[in-house]
């Protein structure tokens, strides 16, 4: 089954927490790899150069810099992984360097 790990970082920190390395990164993107498990993923680019997009009823459509909402925490990336339940899920999210300095969100994937 697949799950997307949603990779959730503390907006005030730089993601410099211990274990939140670039080389921790590179290192448990290669295990997802290896493990075989690994079916997309990418770093999202900062805050800053983010843009929301509305439509109202109307079918008017307002554009903004940035996102809208405050937050504490903000988007840094995913994963999406294939393993054959939720608790491998929860496994693999605990091993992310991401868990160390924010949270990682667990979802399955829909099978339409």
């Amino acid at each position: 089954m697949k799950y997307l790990l949603l990779i959730n970082a503390d907006a005030a920190d730089s993601g410099q927490a211990v274990g939140c390395e670039p080389a921790d990164w590179m290192a448990y993107d290669k295990e997802v790899k290896e493990a075989g498990i690994f079916v997309s993923g990418e770093s999202l680019a900062d805050l800053v150069t983010a843009t929301t997009v509305r439509v109202d009823a109307g079918g008017k459509r307002t554009v903004t810099d940035g996102p809208f909402a405050e937050t504490r925490e903000v988007l840094g990336g995913f994963y999406v992984i294939d393993v054959p339940d939720l608790d491998v899920a929860l496994d693999w999210a605990a091993r992310c360097p991401g868990s160390r300095d924010g949270s990682i969100t667990v979802r399955p994937v829909a099978d339409f």
